[in-house]
């Protein structure tokens, strides 16, 4: 549930909500179609969204007033534990000049992929002549909770606010930052979750519903160059108060080409088209067909080969020349072989070489001409002396 607590002065401090605040109605809820959307986003589809842009603001008879920059970057996000994170970094600031009254507002947000909001700064003011005003407020998550507080000077008197929400209550809220972003998203889908019912904050504060809508596409003519923009109509439903909605003109890369506020005298538009950016395509790795590599009919394989056949003939004569035994050695093996012939070859060979090993045992002077092989299975007890033929 959330809590306020109002005060009054010159240096009016921040208040914690006591355990005797009386329970106030249920808190809005997001509905699943908003929560699905959000579910929906991909980290590929947000690398397209960094890119910052520049529209003019113009009165309703196309007298300039000021402008507006709104930048998308990847950025870190350090909570107060030091713990640092990936977010998206959005930073918007307008000035203007109406009626001799300067007057501005800025968003600095971090959000993550999810839409949710980490932290968030917002300042809006009016220079009147009589009672400038000044409103600033801060979103940040603070133990499990959504913690809003608001300031509100208006000439020497400052009022400040502390809302908290439930982080649990919170699930579908959109900031204003995330909404600059989710306005890209839907730019490049071209469509918009109609049905879908997210939160947001209205101007007091308080949690509210917001919804988009889509009203179709017009041409945008900018000099020579024309390109088709997707209106977006997004609107926050204050409880309390009237709605305010707000119309967006997106390009299909989710530069924004027109801003309209609904009862609003004048506008942002820009004033150069920008170059629009496209979904790169990745193409599959291209298919080779294996073949057989015909070396023989390749001179320069062909030679490679022979050169390195007479290198190795060469050392291998080399190398017999300067060590005769090896000759000898595998010729009395082969000799021996011939005249034994027997069936297992393999433990034939271990057998005649075994005793040149290191690690054999030494040769007893006298031993048995049937003695064990360590290469050949040994028989059962018994079985050797049953095969023996009996004396007479």
């Amino acid at each position: 549930m959330a809590f306020k607590h109002p005060s009054t002065g010159l240096r009016a401090k921040e208040l914690r909500p006591p355990s005797t605040q009386k329970e106030s109605k249920p808190l809005p809820t997001a509905n699943a179609d908003a929560i699905d959307f959000l579910k929906s986003l991909q980290p590929k589809q947000l690398e397209l969204l960094f890119f910052s842009e520049t529209l003019a603001m113009v009165s309703d008879t196309g007298e300039p007033l000021g402008e507006l920059t709104v930048d998308v970057q990847k950025g870190q996000y350090r909570d107060d534990l030091g713990v640092s994170s990936f977010c998206l970094q959005v930073h918007a600031f307008s000035r203007s000049s109406l009626d001799n009254m300067r007057c501005g507002n800025s968003i600095l947000g971090h959000i993550t992929g999810e839409m949710e909001t980490l932290e968030q700064h917002s300042q809006e003011f009016i220079k009147f002549l009589v009672l400038p005003m000044e409103r600033k407020t801060k979103l940040v998550q603070v133990d499990n909770q959504l913690a809003v507080t608001r300031m509100v000077k208006e000439g020497e008197e400052v009022k400040t606010e502390v809302t908290s929400f439930p982080w649990t209550a919170t699930a579908g809220f959109l900031s204003e930052a995330a909404n600059l972003v989710m306005l890209r998203v839907m730019a490049w889908r071209q469509m918009v979750p109609s049905n879908a019912r997210f939160l947001a904050l209205d101007t007091e504060g308080k949690l509210c519903h917001a919804t988009y809508q889509a009203l179709g596409f017009q041409t945008f003519q900018m000099g020579r160059q024309q390109a088709e923009a997707f209106i977006v109509e997004h609107t926050v439903h204050s409880e309390e108060g009237i709605p305010m909605s707000c119309q967006y003109y997106l390009l299909p890369d989710g530069h924004l080409a027109k801003r309209v506020q609904v009862g609003s005298p004048g506008c942002c538009i820009i004033t150069k088209m920008p170059v629009l950016r496209e979904e790169d395509e990745i193409e599959p790795p291209p298919v080779f067909e294996k073949k057989r590599l015909e070396w023989e009919q390749d001179m320069q394989l062909l030679t490679r080969f022979l050169e390195r056949k007479e290198e190795l003939r060469l050392s291998h004569a080399s190398y017999l020349r300067h060590h005769p035994e090896a000759s000898a050695l595998i010729s009395d093996f082969l000799l021996f072989l011939l005249l034994r012939q027997p069936a297992d070859v393999i433990t034939f060979a271990a057998e005649y070489f075994g005793p040149f090993s290191v690690h054999s045992l030494p040769t007893p002077a006298l031993r048995s001409s049937h003695r064990p092989s360590p290469f050949r299975p040994q028989p059962l007890e018994g079985t050797f002396s049953q095969a023996l033929p009996e004396e007479d």
